[in-house]
């Protein structure tokens, strides 16, 4: 299991569409990746999920991947979010 922190960092948060993009490259891979915000934890392969939290510019949120490509995801998903200027 990998946990990481990140705070996002671009103006309108994780909106609709950085969060398609992240549920995009989480769903490539057979680990678990789930995102905790304030307590509550979501499957990071569920637009709805990612979406409901809410997560506005400057809040900090946790990544977790758990499974035999944990490692492979966790990397892809941080490539994605330095990339395209969603969280640091």
């Amino acid at each position: 299991m990998i946990n990481k922190q990140f705070t996002v960092t671009g103006e309108t948060g994780l909106h609709a569409r950085p969060a398609t993009q992240l549920v995009q490259v989480a769903s490539r891979f057979s680990s678990d990746v789930e995102l905790e915000y304030k307590n509550k934890k979501v499957n990071v392969k569920s637009i709805m999920g990612v979406m409901s939290l809410g997560i506005p510019q400057g809040a900090t949120f946790t990544i977790i991947t758990d499974g035999h490509d944990e490692e492979d995801a966790m990397n892809s998903i941080e490539e994605l979010l330095k990339k395209e200027g969603i969280a640091d």
